[in-house]
């Protein structure tokens, strides 16, 4: 019997010196390989921007200020197993506070990395990533 799952997360936008940073799916089934914006899970007791500094420093190293709140968004899709998933994603903007790009060991990413922001038209961009990029572009 498949089974229904919500889930909240948080996302940040973060662009310095006209590049952004993106993190890349670990899962090998992704080709060409995903990229998305740092972010995750909300774990019980958290805030959304709590999560934003953890999630930036366990996927990227960076560390990040300032979140300012840019947009909402809510998907449902069907896992392999039949289960359903309803996922809300939060998304902010954030500034660099300090810290040298590292990768998440064991994650579900596996690569951080700075692209320009004329590159990210050219990358197998998450829907969600690509929604709210598009929407920061055009403030």
């Amino acid at each position: 019997m498949s089974k229904q799952h919500s889930s909240v997360r948080a996302y940040g936008i973060l662009v310095h010196d006209d590049r952004i940073v993106l993190v890349r799916s670990a899962l090998a089934e992704h080709d060409p390989p995903l990229w998305w914006l740092p972010g995750g899970g909300i774990q019980f007791g958290e805030t959304p921007e709590q999560t934003l500094e953890r999630e930036f420093a366990e996927e990227t190293g960076l560390s990040i200020h300032s979140p300012r709140l840019r947009s909402a968004s809510a998907d449902t899709r069907r896992r392999p197993n039949g289960d359903r998933v309803h996922t809300v994603r939060i998304i902010y903007e954030v500034s660099l506070a300090g810290g040298d790009l590292t990768h998440e060991v064991d994650g579900t990413s596996d690569q951080a990395r700075w692209f320009f922001l004329h590159e990210i038209d050219t990358l197998n961009l998450a829907e969600y990533a690509r929604h709210a990029l598009n929407l920061a572009q055009s403030k």
